[in-house]
């Protein structure tokens, strides 16, 4: 029989150290875009749900809540806004005729049809 000597085997087992993580700049970029996905993907879901309300099937105004007008060669939102409401700031006018009508900016179209609010309709 032989006899195996159990402290030399010991002896030739591989030694295992510690080594600490080292991040090049590439993989500290890889890591930096992989926590931002979450939140880039909430807030594109935010973005395009948020014209939900926009494509709603909901009526606008109720009838009878408004008149027509139909602008002039010339005519401005202010100039319009003070016609219909002499007594009245032509600035809470303006922003209540961009309001009714959806408009994206102040300028107008010569044959433009404009939703005026009954309250200020009687002036024009």
């Amino acid at each position: 029989m032989t006899t195996i000597d159990i402290t030399a085997a010991a002896s030739f087992a591989p030694r295992v150290t510690s080594t600490r993580l080292r991040l090049t700049a590439r993989g500290r970029r890889v890591l930096a875009f992989l926590a931002a996905v979450p939140a880039i993907v909430v807030l594109s879901l935010a973005i395009l749900s948020g014209g939900g309300a926009l494509a709603s099937s909901e009526t606008g105004a109720p009838a009878g809540t408004f008149t027509e007008v139909t602008v002039m060669p010339g005519d401005t939102l202010w100039s319009i806004a003070e016609s219909v409401a002499p007594d009245a700031d032509p600035r809470d006018v303006v922003d209540e005729i961009i309001r009714l009508n959806a408009l994206s900016s102040a300028s107008l179209v010569a044959g433009q049809s404009l939703a005026l609010p009954l309250e200020y309709s009687a002036g024009r």
